[in-house]
């Protein structure tokens, strides 16, 4: 199953829940990470999800904390964690969908 394919298969009501998801997700962890990449160098893509998802990640490997690793162990953990997987799952929607389909296509391509 490729990219194009894990994609339409998502926000389907119908669709009974699948243990499978993070499987596949780890997976196509490679395709992923090359469909961000691409889109973040795409001139199409506008500058607000490029700098949501530029600032996560920073944020993330930053050693400045809202909630400090050392205080709070637990918990200044999770505000990163949380940060960034709310980054990440923003970053493709807000991404033009034509944008996003013709580089879902090229990589389950190969190219």
């Amino acid at each position: 199953m490729g990219l194009e394919q894990f994609f339409s298969r998502r926000g389907d009501p119908n669709r009974p829940p699948d243990p499978t998801v993070p499987f596949r997700f780890l997976l196509h962890l490679p395709n992923f990470i090359k469909l961000y990449w691409r889109l973040l160098k795409d001139k199409r893509v506008p500058l607000f999800p490029k700098a949501l998802l530029v600032v996560a990640v920073a944020y993330t490997l930053s050693p400045l904390d809202l909630l400090p690793d050392i205080a709070l162990p637990f918990i200044g953990v999770i505000d990163d964690v949380i940060l960034l997987t709310l980054a990440v799952r923003c970053f493709i929607p807000l991404c033009p969908r034509n944008v996003v389909e013709e580089h879902v296509r090229l990589i389950d391509e190969g190219k």
